[in-house]
Parts: C-alpha cells; sequence; structure tokens
C-alpha cells in the first residue's frame, strides 16, 4: 500500500530528510577554480558542495592541522602541559628556520620555548621549525613522530591518508583527500573545544616579530574560527577553515587554487553561498509519528508508523520546492506485530537527487484477535462472497 503524505504540512521537515541520510547536493549549483573541494554542514554532515573529495594530493600546511591535534590530545590526556618546555635543535632551525625560506616562527638554534608558544607558532603563524621541534620533542625524530600522526589519523578517521612529516614539506608519499581534511578538522573542533580557540587567534609575536594568521576568512564577517592555510607549488593553494552562523557551522576545505587571491574569494564566496542558499531543518523528534498502516486480523485496525530517530538535516532552499513524500508497506499487515519492527518505508523524491528511503517501526504491539474475531471476520467474507 501507498500513502502519498499531505505536502503542504510535511515540505520543511521532509527536506531535512535528503541530507541526513546522504543526498548528494544539487547538480551543477556552484562552480569553483579549486582542483579539489569539499563543503560540509556539521550538524547533518551533509556536503553540500563537492568537487573531487576523494582525490589524493598533497595537503602541504594543512598537514600541521594533525601535528597541532597530537599535541592536543597529549594535553587532553595530561601528558603535555602547555608550560611544558622544548629545545630547537639544530635541524629544526636549520629545516624550519629563517634561513629554510618557508613559513617560520624564527626560532633561534638552542632556544627553549614553551608549547603553548609553539601551538601558536604552528596556528598562526605556520611555523615549520615550531612542527619540527615538537616532533623532535615528543617522537625523538620527525619521521617517527610522522608515524604516529598516520596511525593516529586512521584512528580518527582519516582513511587515506598518509603524513611523512610534520610540516607539509613536499614529499611524494604524504598525501591526503578534502574529505579527510574535512574528518580532521571536525574531530579537532569536537574533540578539543578547549583549545580550538587558537585556531581563531589573529596574530602572535615571538622573538620581536609578529605574524598575522594567515586564514583569510578570519578577516570577514563569516563567522570563521580557524582552521589552516596551505601552499606549496605542486599543492597550489589550499585552505581547511570552519564557520558558524547562528546554530549552524560549516566546514570547507579548498586546494589546488592559483594564487593567494582565489583562496581569499573562493573561500569567502563559497562559504557564504552555503549559509545563503541551505538551511537546516528539523524533521520529526524521536519516536514521532508520520502515519498509520492498515492491521489485519489484529485487536486494532491500524497500528501507527513512526521514525525511531529524530531526523535534523539539511537542503537547499530551492530543492524542496518540487518534493514528493510517500509511504509504503506491504499491507493490511497481519497482527502479532511488536512495536519497534520495521513495518514501512517512508520514500521522498526531489529532482536531482536519488529517491531516499528510510525505514518506519510500528509504534505500538498489536495483538492477535481471539478466535471470536476471526470467525465473525470470515462470516463477513463469506456473506459479501455469496452476495457477489
Amino acid at each position: 500500500m501507498v500513502q502519498r503524505l499531505r505536502y503542504a504540512s510535511l515540505i520543511a521537515p521532509m527536506v531535512a530528510l535528503l541530507a541526513l541520510v546522504g543526498a548528494a547536493p544539487q547538480a551543477n549549483a556552484f562552480e569553483t577554480s579549486a582542483r579539489e573541494a569539499l563543503l560540509l554542514d556539521v550538524s547533518t554532515g551533509t556536503a553540500l558542495f563537492e568537487k573531487n573529495p576523494d582525490q589524493l594530493m598533497p595537503p602541504a600546511s594543512m598537514s600541521k592541522m594533525m601535528t597541532t591535534y597530537m599535541i592536543f590530545d597529549g594535553l587532553k590526556k595530561g601528558e603535555l602541559k602547555l608550560d611544558d618546555t622544548f629545545t630547537v635543535s639544530a635541524n629544526a632551525w636549520k629545516k624550519g628556520g629563517a634561513a629554510s625560506g618557508g613559513s617560520t616562527m624564527f626560532l633561534k638554534p638552542g632556544e627553549v620555548v614553551t608549547l603553548e608558544d609553539l601551538i601558536r607558532g604552528i596556528v598562526i603563524q605556520s611555523g615549520n621549525d615550531a612542527c619540527i621541534v615538537v616532533a623532535e620533542g615528543l617522537a625523538g625524530s620527525e619521521e617517527a613522530f610522522a608515524e604516529k600522526m598516520t596511525a593516529k589519523g586512521k584512528e580518527i578517521g582519516l582513511l587515506n591518508t598518509t603524513f611523512r612529516n610534520a610540516t607539509g614539506l613536499p614529499h611524494p608519499e604524504h598525501k591526503t583527500t578534502a574529505r579527510d581534511l574535512a574528518t580532521l578538522a571536525y574531530r579537532t573542533i569536537v574533540d578539543s573545544p578547549d583549545y580550538y580557540a587558537y585556531y581563531a587567534e589573529k596574530e602572535f609575536t615571538h622573538n620581536g616579530i609578529r605574524q598575522g594568521n594567515r586564514n583569510p576568512l578570519l578577516y570577514k564577517d563569516v563567522g570563521a574560527d580557524g582552521l589552516k592555510t596551505g601552499h606549496t607549488n605542486e599543492a597550489g593553494y589550499g585552505l581547511t577553515a570552519s564557520a558558524t552562523q547562528g546554530d549552524r557551522r560549516l566546514i570547507l576545505v579548498l586546494n589546488g587554487l592559483p594564487s593567494m587571491k582565489s583562496r581569499f574569494e573562493e573561500s569567502e564566496r563559497l562559504m557564504s553561498w552555503g549559509f545563503r542558499e541551505f538551511d537546516t531543518y528539523t524533521l520529526f523528534e524521536p519516536g514521532e509519528q508520520v502515519s498509520e498502516a492498515e492491521v489485519w486480523l489484529g485487536n486494532e485496525k491500524t497500528v501507527p508508523l513512526v521514525i525511531p530517530e529524530g531526523l535534523t538535516a539539511t537542503l537547499s532552499r530551492e530543492g524542496r520546492k518540487d518534493m514528493e513524500v510517500k509511504v509504503s508497506y506491504d499491507g493490511p499487515i497481519r497482527a502479532p506485530i511488536v512495536a519497534g519492527d520495521s513495518i514501512a518505508t517512508l520514500t521522498v523524491t526531489v529532482p536531482d537527487i536519488s529517491p531516499i528511503e528510510v525505514p518506519l517501526a510500528a509504534g505500538a504491539s498489536v495483538e492477535e484477535m481471539g478466535y471470536m474475531g476471526k470467525l465473525a471476520i470470515a462470516l463477513k467474507q463469506f456473506i459479501a462472497s455469496a452476495t457477489d
């Protein structure tokens, strides 16, 4: 049996369902010059925009989010303290210091520096020297630390990422994906709320040298509070960013852009588009009734159909206009029925998105009717057939 639910009453909440269960974004909804891109709504896990999100790519300095994640993890576990000190090795200075020509905190050989200053040197100044100092201090060598980064990455869901250093400097095997970087950003925000605020700081001064945060979205009115830029000749210009507006948080990953200017423009354009063109909708509260199904040979004529889990999701405001919603089941459903059993399906159809099917459960148990009830039904059927 198929029931078409009343469109007007369900239009807004049903929209939300699509994103929750993994609906793809609208076709050709947006274009970007980035080689790889991914825009996610955090509350629902919805991909608002994707472009080569699973293509292996060099992450450049966006790798430093993992270096910082390792530090935050140690702080949470009590293995590290913000006032712990580390000594700058000649190797760290040579590979990542002022003479290296790359992003640097301008540490000096033999300098003793606190972990908190190193965090700011990594997050705000993108210091390669700071990353190497941390790696050597925590694992003995940068190579050993990179192995730990890769292992921890797999543990938190970075399924296609291999780290070969703590900085993101070019290495043929140092690769990740836009999806993995988005996962890393999410895990940083969720797993380390007490330390994530470092990513929102706009400047830091060390050894008398003041440097501004390279994240361009921190200086725009989009609600940005992190995370990290990256650039090498091979990788192009990239950014992993997050921003909040109201109750919504978006995570954006861009890579392979041709210039710093394009990174600035594309990141603002895509983030603003995500907040403007999409919204998050509450569908049903946990256990809320959607419809009801007819029952055969039960002590009740119908059984409520409920969605066991509450549904909240994201979809473009345009996508909901031509939506169709229906409930289907093989029925009447014969008793006995046990509450919680999946007995029906909710199907949502929206243009440019594959049909979404969600199981509905019995909201109550229905016992099989007694002998006399069955006899009465049999007599009614006999009489009806005899008069046809």
